[in-house]
């Protein structure tokens, strides 16, 4: 069965009397080499760190062009779908298969840490989507916030801007706030493009598959974590200003001078952007914002 073959897509889409939806950002993959290509990346790292069975959590599985490629290959395959119009659809494209679940839920609103812990003991898992453009962000701090103990590895396919802001390094322009907050939990690695040809219907923009590699203890050190990510939204709220303007106007209840003497303290220049830190001095930054008093 070719779930990317573009005449059979169209057809299995009108015999269920569906279509994708705008408000989910469905787009299907009618080149069979990019799904392949995708569980290829998603697996390959998965046998780096294999200690268990192996279990593939995929967000948004569509009618299962990317699922079938990785119920191939993974133990298990659990597939999160929010649309209960494409139910039905799955469990036909998926026949053949009995290592895969789908369930139909809102990745964002499920208890993450509950809902990977319940897997954790028997299997190493990974997560492997090709992620709706509006909601990648969201998704992936979700996944860093709550699951990262429960997790190998990240694959996701994004928009192409999105992985610049994914994989940049300090200095550069696309250097932001989830740059760093990626960079505390793990190393984001462009794989390759994908063209928007290889989409039903056809985006706008070009696509990325980017893949995570998550840390199995902590590199860096920090006194709060949580401390740390507000560090990091601090200085980069107002990304055209200094990194000490940006924390004025994040953390409304420091004085400016004890920002000043942070920043000074910890050999900065007082003009520096938030953009110029790398984590690790995102680190020594929170640990000097959380002492003041």
């Amino acid at each position: 069965m070719n779930l990317c073959d573009i005449s059979f897509v169209k057809r299995l889409m009108a015999r269920y009397q569906t279509g994708t939806k705008k408000s989910f950002g469905q787009n299907f993959l009618i080149n069979k080499e990019i799904p392949e290509a995708i569980a290829e990346a998603s697996y390959s790292y998965h046998l780096t760190r294999a200690t268990k069975k192996s279990l593939a959590v995929e967000i948004g599985p569509g009618i299962g062009c990317l699922t079938y490629e990785l119920a191939g290959v993974y133990d298990k395959v659990i597939a999160i779908e929010i649309d209960k119009a494409l139910l039905p659809i799955l469990d036909e494209t998926l026949s053949e298969f009995d290592n895969v679940e789908v369930i139909n839920n809102d990745f964002l609103k499920m208890d993450l840490e509950e809902f990977f812990g319940r897997y954790a003991e028997e299997y190493n898992i990974s997560v492997c989507a090709n992620l709706p453009y509006y909601i990648t962000t969201p998704i992936i701090m979700a996944l860093l916030e709550k699951a990262r103990g429960y997790l190998t590895s990240i694959t996701v396919m994004v928009q192409k801007e999105v992985a610049d802001r994914l994989c940049a390094t300090t200095k550069k322009g696309d250097y932001g706030a989830i740059t760093a907050s990626i960079a505390y939990y793990g190393e984001a690695k462009r794989l390759f493009d994908v063209s928007p040809d290889n989409f039903l219907p056809a985006p706008k923009v070009t696509s990325s598959v980017v893949r995570i590699e998550l840390y199995d203890k902590p590199k860096y050190s920090v006194k709060s974590e949580e401390m740390l990510f507000k560090a990091i939204q601090g200085a980069f709220s107002q990304r055209r200003k200094t990194l000490l303007n940006s924390l004025s106007s994040y953390f409304g209840n420091i004085s400016k001078d004890k920002l000043l003497d942070v920043i000074v303290s910890l050999g900065f220049s007082e003009s520096i952007r938030g953009e110029k830190l790398d984590i690790e001095d995102f680190c020594r930054l929170a640990d000097k914002l959380g002492e003041i008093k």
